[in-house]
């Protein structure tokens, strides 16, 4: 059975310090047993002063692959790319910067197209079968969905393939799959805000059913993190 651990952060900003602090030691970790670490991160809002925070962070960065953990498949200077958001945030900053950015290849004729490029990508940086990431973060949408593993969508029952595509909110996505969210050696899943109340607390229930709340279906034989703040974590008092 998975098992959780909750850190709960009074503000926004000690949020994201406590989240950044907590992936760059396991970054650090990492690069004392291995010559290359490879991370996914997560896309959208939430994580944006998170990467800031982390891009500072005094890391052996040339040693890092980012990669991330689902796209939209939109262009890369789209405002809606995971890509570009991280080029404004994490890649901006030094040291960070000198890290080496495999982005999802968007740029392909159709997303399955992508999808499968992006597997290929994988299956070269990262080893393993499925392929072992050292980090990955995850955020939790307020449907119970993660990476792009939407409820009510047949990207949560993918179970033989790296990638596959997803739907959600109107867009096409390319996202890894619950068995390489699984397979990562450290998974923190960051939450906050207090429309993400009853997602956490479904996802920190044994009864609930993943085809409700995917999220449930990342299952590393590790320890998950969850990093949230006051507002997002009041249920749970």
């Amino acid at each position: 059975m998975t098992t959780y651990r909750l850190q709960v952060a009074a503000t926004a900003g000690e949020l994201a310090n406590q989240t950044a602090e907590q992936m760059a030691a396991v970054i650090d970790l990492a690069l004392a047993e291995r010559d290359r670490v490879q991370i996914a991160l997560a896309g959208g809002e939430t994580p944006r002063a998170s990467y800031s925070r982390l891009g500072n962070q005094h890391l052996p960065w040339d040693r890092v692959d980012v990669l991330l953990g689902d796209e939209r498949w939109v262009a890369a200077d789209d405002p809606a790319s995971n890509a570009r958001m991280l080029g404004e945030t994490l890649l901006a900053q030094d040291p960070a910067r000198r890290a080496a950015f495999h982005p999802v290849p968007t740029h392909h004729a159709s997303a399955a197209a992508s999808a499968e490029a992006y597997g290929e990508l994988l299956s070269r940086l990262c080893p393993g079968d499925p392929p072992c990431f050292d980090l990955i973060l995850l955020g939790l949408g307020d449907d119970g969905h993660t990476a792009s593993l939407f409820p009510g969508t047949a990207a949560p029952t993918i179970r033989d393939r790296s990638v596959t595509l997803g739907e959600g909110k109107g867009l096409v996505r390319i996202t890894l799959t619950a068995a390489v969210l699984s397979a990562a050696r450290r998974v923190i899943f960051l939450v906050s805000g207090a429309g993400k109340q009853q997602a956490l607390k479904r996802l920190l229930d044994p009864t609930e059913p993943a085809d409700r709340t995917p999220a449930r279906l990342v299952q590393p034989t590790t320890e998950v993190l969850i990093m949230a703040d006051a507002a997002a974590a009041q249920l749970l008092r």
